[in-house]
C-alpha cells in the first residue's frame, strides 16, 4: 500500500490532479467517501446547468413569436427534466470515473483520514487499511453553510442538494442569499413559473462581483416578476413564512418552500490534518503559489483552501499542484479566473472590479458598451441590451471585464487571456474577431 501520492477528495480538483499525476507517471491513490466528481458534478455545477439549459429552451419557446415563429401554449414535464438531469450526471461521472482508471489510478470509493506521518512517509487510513504516501494532496471541498436562524431547524427547507432532486414545484419560493447559487435557482424557478423571492443581506445581489451588471441583471428578473429584498435580514423561518427586517422594521414573506443559499464553507472535519500541523487560516488552509501548505510534502486545492470556491479554480489548482511536485515550474494566478452566472442573461467577469479598485485607491479607465453594438447579439437577442466593460489600469494594460448578455461564459475566457498575457488595450485591439460573432464586442468596446 505505498504510494508516491495520495488524494483525498473527488471533484474537480481531486480527479484532475488523479489523472494529471498518473499521466506523468506517479504511482496515485485516490480516496472518495461519497460519488466520484464530488459537489459539482453530482449536486452542483452539472445537474444545475442542465435544469437551466431545459429552462433556457422554454423561455426561448415562450419568446419565439419575436422572432416570427409561433408556438401555441408551450408546457413542460418536470420528471423529464429531472431524469434528463440524472442521465447527464451519471454519464459525465462515469467518464471521469473511467478516464482516472485508464491512468492507472487507484480509486478507494470510501472515507480515508491522515493519522500522521511514519518513516518519511505520510500515513493514511481508509476502511482499516494503512496506505503509506510521499506526497499527499486534499481536495475535500466545501460543505452548503447553514447559519443560526430562528426556526430553522423545525423547517422542511431546501439547500442546492434538495432543490436539484425535486419532483414538484411550489407555487412560491424564498430563497435566503442572492448570490450565484441563489440567482442560478431563481433563474430556473422563475422559468418554470414559480413566484419566486429573494432575501440578501448585501446592498446588491451577487457579492463581489461586479455591481453594474449585477444590477442590470437584478432589473432584468425583477421584470419577469422576481421580488428582491436587499439589505434585509432574515430574523425568523415559519413552515410557511420567512420574517425579514429592514431598517429596524420587521415583515413577513409567505411562502410554500424556503431554499438556502447562503454560501459554502471549506470542509475541514475528520480529514485529520492536525496530525500533520497544516496552518489554517480563517477560512481555510493556507497555501502558497504551488498550492503547498506549511508542511512540505502536502498540497491542498479547490474549496478547502476557502479562496475561490470554483470548480474551474480547482481545476487549475490542481494542475498547479502536480506541475511543482514533478518540477515543472508553474504557479497560480488568480487574476485570471472567471467567475460566471448561468442565469438567462449570463453574466461574467474576470479580473478586477470597480469597487475593489476604488477600495484599494488605484487609478483605472473604464470603456464600456451595450451588447447590442454586436450585430450578431441584436440578431439573436430581441430587445436584449447587456454590457460588456473593459477595465485598464493607468498604464493601459487590461485588468478586468464584465459583461451582461447571452454567450458571456464562452467569451469571458477572451478578456481572460488577455489578462493573463498582459495586453494593454493596444496589443487586444489587434485580435481579429471573426464577423458577425458576439464576440465582435470586444473589438467596439475597444475603439
Amino acid at each position: 500500500m505505498n504510494f508516491d501520492i495520495a488524494i483525498i477528495g473527488g471533484g474537480p480538483a481531486g480527479y484532475t490532479a488523479a489523472e494529471r499525476a498518473g499521466a506523468n507517471g506517479l504511482k496515485a491513490v485516490l480516496f472518495e467517501k461519497k460519488a466520484i466528481g464530488g459537489v459539482c458534478l453530482n449536486e452542483g455545477c452539472i445537474p444545475t446547468k442542465t435544469l437551466l439549459y431545459s429552462a433556457k429552451i422554454l423561455d426561448s419557446i415562450k419568446n419565439a413569436s419575436k422572432y416570427g415563429v409561433f408556438a401555441e401554449s408551450p408546457s413542460f414535464d418536470l420528471s423529464k427534466i429531472m431524469s434528463r438531469k440524472d442521465k447527464t450526471v451519471k454519464m459525465l461521472t462515469g467518464g471521469v470515473k473511467m478516464t482516472v482508471n485508464s491512468y492507472g489510478v487507484t480509486i478507494v470509493e470510501k472515507e480515508a483520514f491522515v493519522e500522521g506521518e511514519e518513516n518519511g512517509l505520510i500515513r493514511i487510513v481508509c476502511d482499516g487499511e494503512a496506505y503509506f504516501v510521499k506526497y499527499l494532496l486534499v481536495c475535500t471541498g466545501s460543505d452548503t453553510v447553514i447559519p443560526p436562524i430562528p426556526g430553522l431547524a423545525e423547517v422542511d427547507y431546501w439547500t442546492s442538494k434538495e432543490a436539484l432532486e425535486i419532483k414538484e414545484l411550489p407555487k412560491t419560493l424564498v430563497i435566503i442569499g442572492g448570490g450565484v447559487i441563489g440567482m442560478e435557482f431563481a433563474s430556473f424557478f422563475n422559468s418554470m413559473g414559480v413566484k419566486v423571492h429573494i432575501v440578501e443581506m448585501m446592498p446588491e445581489i451577487l457579492g463581489v462581483m461586479d455591481k453594474e451588471t449585477s444590477g442590470m441583471l437584478r432589473t432584468e428578473y425583477t421584470k419577469r416578476g422576481v421580488s428582491f429584498y436587499l439589505d434585509t435580514k432574515v430574523v425568523e423561518v415559519k413552515p410557511d413564512r420567512v420574517v425579514i427586517e429592514k431598517g429596524g422594521k420587521a415583515s413577513a414573506i409567505e411562502t410554500d418552500k424556503i431554499l438556502l443559499s447562503v454560501g459554502r464553507k471549506a470542509n475541514l472535519s475528520n480529514v485529520g490534518l492536525e496530525q500533520l500541523n497544516i496552518e489554517l487560516h480563517r477560512n481555510g488552509v493556507k497555501v502558497d503559489e504551488h498550492l503547498l501548505t506549511t508542511h512540505p510534502r502536502v498540497y491542498a486545492c479547490g474549496d478547502i483552501t476557502g479562496y475561490s470556491l470554483l470548480a474551474h479554480t480547482a481545476i487549475r489548482e490542481a494542475e498547479v499542484a502536480i506541475n511543482h511536485i514533478l518540477g515543472v515550474e508553474d504557479r497560480m494566478n488568480y487574476d485570471c479566473v472567471p467567475g460566471i452566472v448561468y442565469t438567462n442573461p449570463e453574466m461574467a467577469g474576470v479580473g478586477k472590479t470597480e469597487e475593489e479598485l476604488i477600495k484599494l485607491g488605484l487609478p483605472y479607465r473604464v470603456t464600456k458598451l451595450p451588447m447590442a453594438y454586436s450585430g450578431r447579439f441584436v440578431a439573436e437577442n430581441e430587445q436584449g441590451n447587456g454590457l460588456c466593460k473593459l477595465i485598464q489600469d493607468e498604464e493601459g494594460k487590461i485588468i478586468g471585464c464584465h459583461m451582461l448578455g447571452n454567450p458571456a461564459s464562452e467569451l469571458i475566457v477572451i478578456a481572460g487571456i488577455a489578462i493573463q498575457r498582459g495586453y494593454t488595450l493596444e496589443e487586444f485591439q489587434k485580435t481579429v474577431f471573426p464577423h458577425p460573432t458576439v464576440g465582435e464586442i470586444y473589438h467596439e468596446v475597444m475603439f
